[in-house]
């Protein structure tokens, strides 16, 4: 234990002060992420939806995150990250006071695909930022500790959703709008007048490589391709998977707030360390097919027996899949970039994430409406070994072109 509490905290040395400040501001915002995970509930149990409907609508929320995480990318390279992310989390308070009052298929679609597409906005500015403000041996770590921020705030965002939903639903989107709040205002209030790094010689260097498009570079839209689906069957998290802990296990809100809030405790407690671990032994590209690998375990296993200790043991594969891909998809893309196109391959990485968003509620539903639960989960299993092959394949031609 006295060793890996050493191996713990001896991997934050050296992280910039602003990439903290970040992580600091995506904590409370994510915090207050508590209406994403029980959106179907929601649909379902308090608005009468089907469960087809409810999938419809999720699949809104992924429309608009696409969209979002598009249009950050190109805003971001032409109006820089900072006003951005500003705009971006100021922009979802409104619209967080706004959901609860929509309860008609067609005004909650459309109320759920603008909050989407503003909030992910900010992603490839983020992302961007955390490049700004780290020196480039750091940028691994600094992406690690920005996302465990995220999953310390998921740990936090739905444990006290499902005491908020309890209660009130309407005290989740009022939970939300709180929290973006706290969260812009930490924002303007340090970045508002931060310089990042002073630029070294390759970086001086880079600004005369000429512009390259990201949507031109074919491997990497391979490599997004594979990520579209990692993300459809991992985002079943968000989705389906509160729906089978509600339909087949009768949990409450309260006990799917508890899984979810145990899931992000795993990966803060462990993400850097294995993050860290993952990189002096290993390539990203071995990084992120084990991680994808075990995306498909995690799942295909809810169908071996039955019983909650099952659904526990299934959450922390996912999150070891989750730390060992999506850091490392991070730093693929950032080394793929340069300082001039460096937006709109973040955006592509975003937009890998909020594609799957639009599938995921979407075919996850209706696989589990017509075929039962099951059938949903071995077929995630399958596709994400498939995957996990693909990536195997794209990722030794990417390596030999980089060479």
């Amino acid at each position: 234990m006295k060793t890996y509490i050493k191996s713990y905290f001896s991997v934050y040395q050296g992280l910039s002060t602003p990439a903290w400040m970040l992580a600091l501001v995506m904590l409370v915002n994510r915090s207050g992420a508590m209406v994403v995970p029980f959106l179907g509930v929601y649909m379902v149990k308090h608005l009468g939806f089907t469960l087809e409907n409810a999938g419809i609508l999720l699949s809104c929320f992924g429309i608009g995150s696409v969209v979002g995480s598009s249009l950050g990318g190109w805003l971001t390279d032409k109006f820089g990250h900072f006003k951005v992310q500003l705009f971006s989390l100021m922009g979802v308070i409104p619209m967080f006071l706004l959901l609860p009052k929509l309860t008609t298929m067609p005004s909650l679609a459309a109320g759920i695909l603008a909050l989407s597409m503003i909030s992910d906005i900010l992603r490839p500015a983020n992302s961007v930022s955390l490049a700004y403000y780290s020196k480039p041996e750091n940028v691994v770590r600094s992406f690690t500790l920005n996302r465990m921020a995220l999953n310390l705030g998921f740990s936090i965002g739905p444990a006290l959703g499902g005491f908020l939903a309890a209660i009130s639903y309407d005290l989740l989107f009022y939970g939300n709008a709180v929290a973006a709040t706290s969260a812009a205002i930490i924002f303007f209030v340090y970045f508002r007048n931060k310089e990042g790094n002073k630029k070294e010689k390759t970086d001086i260097e880079e600004l005369e490589v000429p512009y390259q498009s990201a949507y031109k570079d074919v491997p990497f839209l391979v490599f997004t391709l594979l990520s579209i689906l990692f993300a459809i069957c991992f985002f079943q998290l968000l989705s389906t998977l509160p729906l089978y802990y509600r339909e087949v296990y009768q949990l409450s809100e309260k006990n799917i707030g508890v899984i979810l809030a145990y899931s992000g405790v795993v990966v803060f407690s462990l993400e850097m360390l294995i993050v860290h671990i993952a990189e002096r032994r290993t390539t990203a590209a071995n990084a992120i097919i084990i991680g994808v690998f075990f995306c498909g375990l995690a799942f295909a296993s809810l169908v071996i027996t039955h019983g909650i200790w099952l659904l526990y043991v299934s959450m922390f594969i996912l999150c070891v899949s989750e730390m060992l891909a999506m850091p490392f998809m991070a730093t693929v893309t950032l080394q793929r970039s340069n300082v001039k196109n460096r937006g709109a391959y973040m955006g592509l990485n975003s937009l890998s994430l909020s594609a799957g968003l639009i599938f995921a509620p979407y075919l996850g539903t209706k696989i589990a409406a017509n075929y039962g639960f099951n059938i949903l989960w071995i077929g995630t299993g399958l596709l994400m070994f498939i995957t996990a092959v693909g990536f195997y394949i794209l990722m030794k031609k990417m390596v030999l072109k980089k060479n």
